[in-house]
């Protein structure tokens, strides 16, 4: 599906919904936003809920911090929908902005952010399809979630002037579609050592504070080598790249860091 096609979807869905959940990034909400989204939702008059999701990756202090800088714009909640956290918070949220008898609830955002495990926990059980694999919902799905609530399940949103580095960053796309991961996958280490210099040590067990010594020792850890004895750090590089979007490479960004109070 193009880009085009896919926000005149997004649009059409959000027109049809009463309430627009927009699922975030516990590790970088503020980045994992979608500023054409909002003014889309905004436009058409659609209350918007930030659902900040994978909380269970981010200390508390850090998570009510975002909650409250967040909430300044809009109706804010932190919840882990892997780990089943916060489910009562996304019900009274939603009655909240919606105090209808039935509520429509278009469920937006990156790729890889959570969606359908959202939709899942809502539900209670599982029914739309889940997937760490980026673009895995492909189609709109409409989910019956309770008697006075419908889910609609989107395929993610790819903001049209966003840079490879910050497509992968977000989650939004895979390290196999990169011809060459070695750049991208630098630019993260370096904000992983940045924001933790222990973050590589905890995750692979490795040591090194330049992100290419980080690189070639978790190729030389896993045994990852071409012929001739060279190290495949191409290989290494997109699994540091999907540890992080896949949540097994763990730090985050604070409102500090966006320069927001």
């Amino acid at each position: 599906m193009s880009l085009k096609k896919l926000w005149t979807k997004v649009k059409r869905v959000i027109r049809e919904a009463d309430v627009v959940l927009e699922v975030v990034d516990a590790r970088d909400p503020y980045g994992t936003r979608s500023k054409e989204l909002e003014k889309i939702a905004e436009a058409a008059g659609k209350p918007i809920i930030i659902v900040i999701n994978k909380a269970d990756l981010v200390s508390k202090e850090v998570m009510d911090e975002w909650k409250r800088v967040l909430n300044r714009e809009y109706e804010t909640i932190y919840i882990s929908a892997r780990g089943r956290l916060g489910t009562r918070k996304l019900w009274i949220a939603i009655k909240k902005v919606a105090p209808k008898k039935t509520v429509k609830v278009a469920v937006v955002g990156y790729p890889n952010v959570g969606k359908s495990t959202i939709i899942n926990l809502l539900r209670g059980r599982h029914s739309a399809g889940t997937s760490p694999i980026p673009g895995y919902t492909k189609h709109v799905q409409l989910v019956r979630a309770a008697t006075w609530l419908r889910v609609i399940d989107t395929p993610g949103v790819i903001p049209l002037r966003d840079s490879e580095e910050e497509l992968v960053f977000k989650g939004a796309l895979s390290p196999e579609s990169l011809e060459d991961p070695l750049p991208v996958a630098l630019k993260l280490i370096k904000q992983g050592l940045l924001k933790d210099p222990e973050v590589f040590k905890k995750t692979y067990g490795i040591e090194g504070d330049q992100p290419l010594t980080v690189i070639e020792n978790l190729a030389r850890r896993r045994g990852l080598y071409l012929k001739g004895g060279r190290l495949n750090i191409e290989e290494a590089a997109r699994i540091i790249i999907r540890d992080w979007q896949q949540g097994k490479l763990i730090f985050y960004y604070t409102p500090e860091d966006y320069n927001l109070k």
